[in-house]
This record gives C-alpha cells, structure tokens and sequence, in this order.
C-alpha cells in the first residue's frame, strides 16, 4: 500500500514539474518595475508563482541562448549619447535564478531588441535611436565581449514625426542561420545580411532588403513553424504583411489590417507571432485599440483570413506571447502594469480571459524557459 501511494505521488510530481515553465519577463524601470522577473508557470492551469527578481535598466527586451543555460537583455538607454549596453546573465534551471555576469556596449543608443544565434556563440542588437545594427560575441563563460561589427542604416521616409532617420527595430537570425533579418521602422526596409556563423561577419546580399509600403514602419516579424511563411507587423499603418520566404528572399503575397475594422482613433501596432501549432497568426495593436488581432493561417498559401480581435483588457499591449504547450497566451500590459493570462482555443483560435493577472510595472517582454 505504501509502495502504491508513494508511487503515486512520485508521478504527480513528474507530471506537475512537467507542467511547469519558467516565465521570464522585461521591463521598463522608470515606473514600478526595478528589472527582470521570473515566475513558475502551469501550462495546465494558467497558475503562477513568483520566484525571483533582478535589478537593471530598462531590460525591455529578453533572448535565451540555445542551451537555456543564459539570458541576454538590452538596457535600452543612451547613457547621454554613449550608448546603451547589452547585459549577459546566467540561469539556473534548478532555483529559477538570474545571476549578472557581465556587460558591454550596444553599439548604439537605445537599443530595442537582442537575439542569439543557433550556436550560441554571437549575440545581435538592434538599436533604435541611432539607427544601428550590432554583432557581440559570446564569451566561453556565456558573457558578452565588445561589438565586432556595427552597421550604421542610412535614409528616411514620409512620417516626418517618426522616420526622419534610421530606427532598427528588431533583428533575427534566420532558422538556418545563413542570415540575420532586421526590420528598420525609420527606413521603411526589413535587411537582409548573410551571417557567418564562424566569423560573426554580416554582408550584403542582393535585393538586400524587403520595400515596405511608404511610411508603414516595419516593427517586429515572425515566421510560420516550417519557415515558409514571413510575417511583418509594420507600426505606423498598423498592417500585417505577409511574404513566401526561400533562402533569404521574399515574395510579397498579402497586406491585411491587424486593427479592428471600425476602429479610426491613433494607430501604433507592435508584436506579432503564430501559435505553436502554426495555425494562427497573433498581431498586438497599442494607440488606443488595445487590441489583438487574431487571423487563420492557410497552410496551403500562406494567406490570412480575419478570425476577430480580442481586447488586451488593458492599456498598450507592446508585447505578448504564447506559453510553450500553446494552452494560454500572455498579453503585456505595459501602461496598465499588468501581464493578462488568456486561454487560447486551439480549434478557434480565440481567446478567453482566464481572470488571472500578474501584477509587474510597465511589462514589455514575455519569454519562456521550461522548467526540468
């Protein structure tokens, strides 16, 4: 009997661990938040718990190395026209615990986004205000060593309030890792370099970039779960655009609205992603929308069909995403100082407001490391 209700209790453990993920979450400081925050996460019940807290600046956006052993953080400042920095950190999958290890300059000022390679080895940075796009190396204890390559964007577009120069928004690595993607909302170009995994150079390739429409301001993107499908989430026009993607190059196929259809107030749309499943498309609309546009994927072409828009239940979602098991999307509540927990229908796509609610100041970036 013993032997029975120990055993018992052994494989709840398991399957409770199991359904566990580490959710970790940057910040805006200049309001109520002091840093990073790591919670536990139930993908089974939307249930979480707090688990420990970091300070630094303005770590508004997050990336995990490929081995999940360590995050990398922008503190999206200008340290009075010296730049902002790229700060490493590592991670202990046992205690859920982010430990410094050290810092180096961004290669440009307020610098938005951060991503790391597939070997784990160079570290990108996309710095917003000057316009400039970066290349760090990963040292051997999963640090960060000065910039070896910086690449300065040059021109403007139409919105005279937001693009007289060049702003990089976001910049990933493609699933190849041949080429390093970034999206420049000053410009209105996505670029294209190709990588080299060895060296950490980046060059040109030719077209060279994606042409958005005048004015768009391309933001953030996504691609499908088997890389045929590009999505671009362009700010200013609050349009999605999608694009048949082939080693490096795009084809344009459709430009859809990720607002509302009635919708006429200010238009500032930010994030995009597909579900895990591949089936849906997601697009975050801050201004005073508030919402997230939900479209269905068809697998065949690529193409979008609106689905519906689900309120964010509260102010500027400037960023959300969806926990690993696809159960629940979290939205990033970043004037209304709050993450909304979602559950997701995954024959629908809909979304469902769970009730739950993690209270952190000014929340701007969601990303995930499964708990072991």
């Amino acid at each position: 009997m013993k032997k029975t209700i120990l055993g018992a209790l052994l494989l709840f453990n398991l399957l409770s661990n199991a359904q566990k993920n580490y959710l970790l979450i940057g910040t805006y400081t200049d309001g109520k938040s002091q840093g990073i925050y790591v919670y536990n996460f139930n993908s089974t019940t939307g249930d979480f718990d707090s688990v420990s807290m970091i300070k630094t600046s303005n770590p508004s956006f997050l990336a995990i190395s490929p081995d999940q052993k360590f995050v990398y953080a922008v503190n999206e400042d200008a340290n009075k026209g010296s730049g902002g920095e790229i700060a490493a950190y590592a991670f202990d999958k046992q205690t859920g615990r982010l430990s410094f290890i050290d810092q180096q300059l961004s290669g440009g000022d307020h610098p938005c986004y951060v991503s790391v390679d597939k070997t784990g080895k160079w570290v990108a940075a996309a710095n917003y205000t000057s316009g400039t796009l970066a290349i760090l190396p990963v040292t051997k204890n999963g640090g960060v060593d000065s910039a070896t390559t910086i690449i300065q964007h040059d021109g403007y577009s139409v919105n005279t309030e937001r693009q007289k120069g060049p702003h990089v928004h976001s910049a990933v690595f493609s699933k190849d890792n041949k080429y390093l993607f970034a999206a420049d909302l000053g410009i209105d170009k996505v670029m294209i370099y190709a990588f080299d995994e060895k060296r950490g150079n980046l060059t040109d390739t030719d077209p060279g970039f994606i042409m958005t429409e005048a004015g768009a301001g391309p933001r953030h993107f996504t691609f499908d779960p088997d890389n045929k499908y590009f999505y671009l989430i362009e700010e200013l026009t609050g349009t999605i655009s999608g694009y048949r993607y082939t080693k490096g190059r795009f084809e344009l196929l459709q430009n859809v609205s990720a607002l509302p259809p009635d919708y006429m107030g200010p238009v500032g749309s930010a994030d995009i992603h597909t579900s895990p499943d591949g089936k849906f498309l997601y697009a975050s609309n801050r201004g005073e929308s508030n919402t997230i546009g939900i479209f269905k994927i068809n697998p065949k072409t690529g193409s979008l069909s609106l689905v519906g828009h689900q309120s964010t239940l509260g102010k500027t979602p400037r960023n959300f995403n969806f926990d690993p098991s696809g159960n629940f999307l979290l939205a990033a509540n970043q004037n209304s100082d709050e993450i909304v927990i979602f559950k997701t229908d995954k024959k629908t796509g809909l979304l469902t407001d769970t009730g739950k609610r993690i209270k952190v100041g000014k929340p701007v970036c969601i990303k995930w490391i499964p708990n072991p």
